[in-house]
């Protein structure tokens, strides 16, 4: 069930550190836009890529399940396909992060099914930067 505006704008104004899953260092692709443009909003990122070791000025982290556990990660974005959507959200069940965000064209419903019953929130097929900007979400403070 897609969550309400309202819903979105509390994910997006409650959360500070972000973990991008398949975030790419070329400047041209989505994630990496849009992990610019959340950096310029005041989150932190978390690179989760296993080919890179550093994205955006941000160590990259090869899965989830290797962020160090002080580093807490309010919501995973992921830049993934549909089918590879379900580890990534055991990983994220496992850390207890409260928000998984699947961007436009990528979800999966057993998987949301099983974070949602984790007690996980998930939006699915959205794009966070697009849903930032329609919401009007002031930028994050530091904190």
């Amino acid at each position: 069930m897609r969550p309400t505006d309202a819903e979105l704008r509390t994910i997006l104004s409650e959360c500070r550190t972000i973990a991008v899953v398949g975030l790419s260092d070329k400047p041209e692709r989505d994630s990496n836009e849009i992990a610019r443009f959340l950096q310029s909003q005041g989150y932190r990122i978390v690179p989760v890529n296993p080919r890179l070791t550093e994205v955006l000025g941000e160590r990259s982290y090869p899965s989830l399940r290797e962020v160090p556990a002080d580093v807490r990660i309010d919501l995973v974005d992921v830049f993934r396909r549909s089918e590879e959507v379900p580890p990534v959200v055991d990983e994220a069940i496992a850390r207890s992060v409260p928000v998984v965000w699947m961007q436009l064209g990528v979800e999966h419903a057993e998987a949301a099914a099983k974070a949602e019953a984790a007690g996980l929130r998930v939006v699915q097929n959205e794009c966070i930067m697009v849903q930032h900007r329609r919401l009007r979400v002031p930028p994050v403070a530091a904190g």
